[in-house]
């Protein structure tokens, strides 16, 4: 298992050795001291842990089970249906850092004092979660932005976890010894890459320019992506345009925009769909928090923490999946479940094809009103739940997804229901507004 060695390495290249030391093994005594009653406990047992007990563990430990419950619920093709829907519960809105801590991050991280940068800097956070804190602030060249922080020590609390974790993991092996040890440590290697890579800042710069590239290349200017003020961020600090409108389904998103939210959604799915082949990477988490309705009527795309690769083997097995939902097609879906799915088994497509169509009559029952249910921080329910009982049956047919296609899922989901929300009568794959067709053309 090549797991720890990656750890290190990456590690090496971000924090020093020293705050690693000291903070690992002080974290790694916490979290034991906390971790070891549960573990006697669910050991003497020898089965998968109850999962509201591994949930309020999880809560107890702070950032970086936290982030690991957030993955777990955003993976329902990966972990059970009874966890994914634990996890759900557990919000990445934290407690407040002290504004002198926030500012004294800033000045370090970029070298300078504030005031050389910032003529003034809410104190009051927009927003706090488990990783970063939110401030807004104007430039003192005059320009309003919001200012992402990374909070004190993440990295090292990471680093720590997951070391943790891999124990974890190895005594899993050693309780279950019919789990396939290679899903397992892949499953965490992937987790501990998605925290990293969200610590680095100047990774989730990259995808908004990436992003913007992307829209100036395409001369679309129907949905924007904020600037990046790369004087004013750095691994730790994010300083980004400051956008203002309304979420796009917002019931009174008509009365707050001169443009249509209906036409703006068209817009939006379409320059979504042609990021996912022409730029770098797609926006893996567009709940409708994540896109803002301007009063001008554009679109903007806020927030690129979480993204997504897809190759065209994928992107085209998820056209077909859709297809074949749009067409009653079970059958073309369960084959593209198999076309993209990694399995060790003889699949029966048949059986598979069955429960199939089952999952998604499903979805025709959801009203559009459950998605409004996203408070910005977790997944929608009824989104959650097709996706849960959809990862249930890949489960029992012995197939596990790639975690893009997962994502891609999600999102399609997401259009779909804003779709019943804003134009009921309109239709994902047949409306002429949507370019799906040029899109699959491509492949």
């Amino acid at each position: 298992m090549r797991f720890i060695p990656d750890i290190h390495s990456i590690v090496k290249r971000n924090i020093g050795f020293t705050e690693m030391g000291i903070r690992s093994s002080l974290r790694l005594t916490q979290t034991m001291a906390k971790v070891t009653p549960y573990a006697i406990r669910w050991g003497l047992k020898r089965k998968l842990p109850p999962a509201n007990e591994v949930r309020e563990l999880f809560e107890a430990l702070g950032t970086t089970y936290i982030k690991f419950g957030q993955f777990i619920a955003s993976s329902p093709s990966i972990f059970p249906k009874e966890y994914v829907e634990e996890f759900e519960k557990l919000l990445d809105q934290t407690s407040f850092i002290p504004f002198r801590t926030i500012k004294k991050i800033i000045s370090d991280d970029l070298k300078q004092p504030t005031n050389h940068i910032f003529s003034h800097i809410d104190q009051q956070p927009l927003a706090s979660a488990s990783i970063a804190q939110v401030h807004a602030a104007t430039l003192v060249t005059g320009e309003e932005v919001v200012i992402k922080v990374q909070k004190p020590g993440v990295q090292a609390i990471i680093t720590a976890d997951l070391n943790t974790v891999y124990v974890v993991v190895r005594l899993l092996e050693f309780m279950l010894p019919n789990t396939d040890r290679d899903a397992l440590a892949g499953i965490v290697s992937e987790m501990y890459q998605a925290m990293i890579d969200e610590c680095d800042f100047t990774k989730e710069a990259q995808h908004i320019r990436a992003f913007r590239r992307f829209i100036d290349a395409s001369n679309i200017n129907t949905v924007v992506a904020p600037k990046v003020y790369d004087h004013a961020s750095g691994v730790r600090v994010l300083t980004m345009e400051r956008f203002y409108g309304c979420s796009l389904t917002d019931k009174g998103a008509s009365n707050k925009s001169r443009g249509d939210p209906a036409k703006a959604l068209f817009e939006a799915l379409n320059v979504w769909f042609a990021s996912l082949m022409d730029c770098e990477v797609f926006h893996a988490d567009l709940h409708s928090g994540n896109m803002m309705l301007f009063e001008d009527g554009r679109v903007g795309f806020i927030d690129f923490g979480m993204v997504g690769r897809v190759s065209p083997d994928t992107w085209q097995a998820m056209l077909s999946l859709f297809k074949g939902l749009n067409d009653q097609d079970y059958a073309l879906v369960a084959h593209s479940m198999l076309a993209v799915g990694m399995t060790r088994k003889n699949i029966d497509e048949q059986q598979l094809f069955i429960d199939i169509k089952n999952i998604f009559i499903s979805i025709n029952k959801f009203d559009g009103e459950d998605l409004m249910a996203n408070d910005g921080l977790n997944v929608a329910p009824a989104v959650n739940d097709v996706i849960n009982t959809l990862g249930e049956v890949a489960r029992d047919h012995g197939i596990r997804f790639p975690r893009s296609f997962t994502l891609l899922l999600k999102q399609f989901l997401y259009f779909d229901r804003y779709i019943q929300i804003l134009e009921p009568d309109a239709n994902l794959f047949d409306d002429e507004r949507i370019s799906t067709v040029y899109l699959n053309n491509r492949l």
